[in-house]
């Protein structure tokens, strides 16, 4: 109910493309956001996608965030996450889709799943991405499926976003990808930590931003946040630009 509620408030906040006045917005919405070619690539995600929806096998879920609003044991089969818990095939193909738009060569993924975001970043061959997943058996999943259809440019690190943070990035990223941990605190602490490394043509995007009040808490501190210079709300995500040359502007967009 909470969800519903709140797109129905997102849905008529959302406007019309005739009402961007940001050049650099209005190209992304319509040539990326609207784009709607069939990809070859998308036949590989698909691929992907039904492999999942068609294993046997279960795992033992390590649970390091705000928990799971669709399963009540940490014992789960894969097809259950893939068909319930996964990122949407929409989103998967956007995802694609900005990493040819934007041509992004180093990925930071906080929350590898089963990898089905993580493929959609790594079918560009010249993307680097490292994703980092805290459950032991989720990570060794991920890594194994997405060995099997070559994804070569993918480092799985297992250990949680807080560890992983500890520590230098190896590469200033030119998108950060967070999904885990809905929380106001832990949300906000990611976004602090990773300010250090964007640069100026970074996007950052945040997954379930409707998530709860805290998130949206969260996600309203993050895109009035005097570095973000663009935010754009498409309800499942938030995403921040850094653009020194942008003028400060938020934009609600139904995609």
């Amino acid at each position: 109910m909470y969800l519903l509620l709140s797109y129905i408030k997102f849905f008529f906040k959302s406007f019309k493309l005739h009402g961007v006045h940001s050049p650099f917005v209005f190209d992304l919405v319509e040539k990326c956001f609207k784009d709607k070619k069939n990809y070859e690539e998308y036949r590989i995600l698909n691929n992907y996608n039904q492999k999942l929806a068609q294993s046997k096998e279960t795992i033992s879920v390590t649970d390091f965030g705000s928990g799971s609003r669709v399963f009540c044991s940490n014992e789960r089969k894969v097809a259950a996450i893939a068909k319930l818990a996964g990122i949407s095939k929409k989103r998967q193909q956007l995802l694609f889709r900005l990493t040819n738009y934007f041509q992004f060569k180093n990925t930071l993924e906080l929350g590898t799943s089963l990898g089905k975001a993580t493929i959609a970043f790594a079918l560009s061959e010249k993307n680097n991405i490292i994703t980092v997943e805290g459950c032991p058996e989720t990570a060794q999943f991920a890594k194994k499926s997405l060995n099997e259809v070559g994804c070569k440019n993918v480092n799985v690190v297992n250990t949680s976003f807080e560890d992983f943070l500890s520590t230098p990035l190896p590469f200033s990223p030119d998108c950060i990808y967070i999904d885990g941990n809905h929380t106001y605190k832990d949300t906000l602490h990611y976004f602090h930590q990773l300010l250090p490394y964007v640069h100026n043509e970074t996007v950052m995007i945040f997954d379930d931003i409707y998530w709860s009040k805290e998130m949206q808490r969260a996600w309203s501190a993050i895109a009035n946040h005097p570095e973000v210079t663009v935010a754009i709300d498409t309800f499942y995500w938030g995403i921040v630009f850094f653009r020194k040359e942008q003028a400060k502007e938020s934009f609600v967009v139904k995609v």
